[in-house]
């Protein structure tokens, strides 16, 4: 048993385990992410396309693939999605600690609306063995750690926003070049309508979009799934996920 173990075959059946391991046990984060990259190589197919076939319609030079990825064209249309989607999780990360909804698994139970105990929250003297470290700290340390996951996602949010009014900038500019007109600044552009109009429209459709998953997953269900409550669950159970 030991020579096989050691034996080319045993050790690729081993290396094999280990990566087959490794994709069930992140099967989620890889496939969103494999997914992330076709999603974006086809935008930035089809949006050179476009932004082509408007550059000959003004009686101008198309543009190369590797032009148009550095372009301000590009970079404001990723950005703009980008904020919005972290703006979503930002929102929703801080608003879900104070505010609940009866019978939605995207809810807190209704009588725990609020930050909890640290007996309920696992922090200070109530760390377990396997807790975090910053958890057990005191001070700073643990209050920051309190509320990582939602400075950070304003953060990025606040980040991509800025990236997309940059870039915005530089996109609106060129199209005013090219019609002869006069650039604006960055201060004049985040008071523009082209702004606010990519912004809001986002914003929009994220709302949108969390408000419906939290009110139809009270109603609605789907099977082995932890955004949904079990299937023969009540619709007044409240953060019961399947």
């Amino acid at each position: 048993m030991s020579r096989a173990t050691g034996s080319p075959e045993g050790a690729r059946a081993k290396s094999g385990g280990g990566v087959g391991r490794f994709l069930h046990d992140n099967g989620l984060s890889l496939a969103f992410g494999v997914g992330f990259l076709l999603a974006i190589a086809g935008q930035a197919v089809a949006g050179r396309a476009e932004f082509n076939s408007l550059m000959i319609t003004d009686g101008l030079a198309p543009v190369s693939f590797p032009d148009y990825l550095t372009s301000s064209d590009f970079a404001v249309d990723v950005t703009e999605n980008w904020q919005s989607e972290y703006l979503q999780f930002f929102l929703y990360v801080f608003v879900t600690v104070w505010l609940v909804q009866r019978g939605s698994p995207e809810s807190k139970n209704i009588g725990k609306a609020g930050p909890e105990s640290d007996r309920e929250q696992m922090t200070g003297e109530h760390a377990k063995a396997g807790s975090p470290r910053w958890a057990a700290a005191r001070g700073w340390r643990q209050a920051v750690y309190s509320h990582s996951l939602g400075l950070v996602m304003g953060f990025i949010f606040l980040l991509s926003w800025f990236a997309q009014s940059v870039t915005g900038t530089s996109a609106y500019n060129e199209q005013q070049l090219r019609q002869l007109q006069a650039p604006v600044s960055w201060s004049e552009y985040l008071l523009r309508a082209e702004f606010w109009s990519r912004t809001l429209q986002n914003w929009q459709s994220e709302l949108l979009a969390v408000a419906s998953m939290a009110v139809l997953s009270i109603y609605l269900r789907q099977r082995g799934s932890p955004e949904s409550k079990p299937v023969g669950a009540a619709h007044t159970a409240t953060g019961v996920e399947g």
